[in-house]
């Protein structure tokens, strides 16, 4: 994808995802009357903002994250403070998570300030120079402020969602005929926006895999082969965490914050039927083996209930990065 397709792709998708939740909320306060909406709005706004504050929080504690001491990595400090020098941030803190899962994210806030985080299934997965390309897409994601970003397009579904539900317990405690009609227009009411809220969902899920592909062209910009270290590590991910047996036995802590990572765990086994058919030793002729495989409709559905891209989809998009 050419970054002036994907910076309007970018913008067209928050356009509509903006606009359709302002027009839709326009429509429910006139159905509604404005004084409770508004308390619901306030509610779920300022919810999602101190959610986002203490998330860091949260995600230490899932995934068993640590401050990474330069004694401990001092190759990985020194990478970490190279690329965020070449990005035009500051550097972040360099954590490490306490899993066998192959990942990486960034994430933070403003009471924690911002940091980057691997795990250690990814330094004992990759090489120094694919980690490199993970830690480049990962400070891309800080560079863009995509955790801003991210948490400001999720709280709009999140309305919707909070006014159906609301809507629709409200609507079973109407007991006279009129209150009955009452009711029925109230679950209607609910209904539809419950469902307005999956729509907007998908329009979510396609605005964060832009920013993964947005995130990967950062990682090709300040990382030295980037398209190529990044695509085998890719590959190498997905294909080690398909055959971990303890991330199926753990796979609900993981799933609660996937969006953070560099892959989605959750569609590892199916990325990896892709891989397994390629020899990975070949390394990068595997990775134009499974870029040149063709996807079938089942694969673009589910890509649209994904936070990430389709594996083979991002390979061939980093290929065209390769001069």
């Amino acid at each position: 994808m050419k970054i002036w397709k994907l910076k309007i792709s970018m913008f067209t998708t928050l356009a509509l995802i903006i606009g359709l939740s302002t027009l839709f909320g326009v429509f429910l306060m006139n159905l509604l009357g404005v004084t409770n909406l508004y308390f619901l709005l306030g509610f779920v706004i300022i919810f999602n903002f101190i959610q986002w504050l203490i998330a860091p929080y949260i995600v230490d504690l899932v995934y068993r994250v640590k401050p990474l001491s330069y004694n401990e990595a001092p190759e990985l400090h020194e990478v970490v403070k190279d690329l965020s020098h070449k990005s035009g941030i500051k550097t972040p803190k360099l954590m490490i998570a306490e899993t066998n899962i192959p990942n990486a994210f960034a994430y933070g806030s403003p009471l924690t300030g911002y940091r980057v985080a691997v795990t250690r299934g990814l330094l004992q997965t990759l090489n120094m120079d694919e980690v490199e390309a993970v830690l480049g897409h990962e400070i891309g994601h800080l560079t863009h402020r995509d955790a801003q970003t991210m948490m400001f397009v999720s709280v709009l579904p999140s309305i919707f969602y909070y006014i159906g539900m609301t809507l629709l317990y409200s609507s079973m405690f109407s007991d006279s005929r009129e209150g009955e009609e009452a009711g029925a227009l109230t679950m209607a009411i609910g209904a539809v926006s419950y469902v307005f809220y999956w729509i907007l969902t998908l329009f979510v899920l396609y605005f964060s895999r832009l920013r993964e592909y947005y995130a990967d062209r950062h990682s090709v910009q300040v990382v030295h082969n980037g398209a190529e270290k990044l695509s085998t590590a890719l590959a190498k991910i997905v294909n080690t965490t398909s055959n971990l047996k303890s991330y199926s036995r753990n796979k609900g802590g993981v799933h609660a914050f996937k969006t953070l990572f560099i892959t989605d765990p959750d569609t590892s086994i199916k990325d990896s039927a892709y891989i397994k058919a390629s020899n990975l030793r070949r390394e990068w002729g595997a990775v134009e083996e499974i870029a040149s495989r063709k996807l079938t409709w089942l694969d673009k559905v589910s890509e649209m209930f994904s936070t990430h891209p389709n594996i083979v989809k991002r390979l061939r998009t980093l290929q065209q990065y390769i001069h």
